[in-house]
């Protein structure tokens, strides 16, 4: 019975987090703009790398496997978002447009702060 619910846990992971990669690499391409592809992909692939790399976990069990898996996932949690951030402001700096329901727009960081302001 134990078997059969940790077969269970190891797809519902797996499946979830290889759903959620396919997810991000489908909105890599169909995204119009660098910071729609840069969210998917953020969101995306860190979550889905996480749940795939939980599975394994799951299924290989306590083991020194495991605890290195764990540090892998640590590791994708701390660097995936830190990467896009900073690939995020490199394509604000250097003045990659951004699509708006009005159509593709110049982000200024002067109309960013004073929308702040107001």
């Amino acid at each position: 019975m134990i078997e059969i619910i940790r077969i269970a846990l190891v797809t519902a992971f797996l499946s979830l987090g290889v759903f959620l990669m396919l997810t991000a690499a489908i909105g890599l391409i169909r995204f119009p703009d660098v910071y729609s592809r840069m969210h998917a992909a953020g969101k995306c692939d860190t979550l889905g790398v996480g749940l795939t790399l939980t599975g394994l976990m799951i299924f290989q069990g306590p083991d020194l496997v495991s605890v290195k898996l764990l540090f892998i996932i640590f590791f994708v949690l701390l660097t995936g978002p830190v990467a896009v951030h900073s690939l995020f402001r490199a394509a604000i700096n250097r003045g990659h447009q951004m699509w708006t329901t009005e159509g593709w727009k110049q982000w200024r960081k002067e109309e960013h702060r004073r929308e702040e302001c107001e």
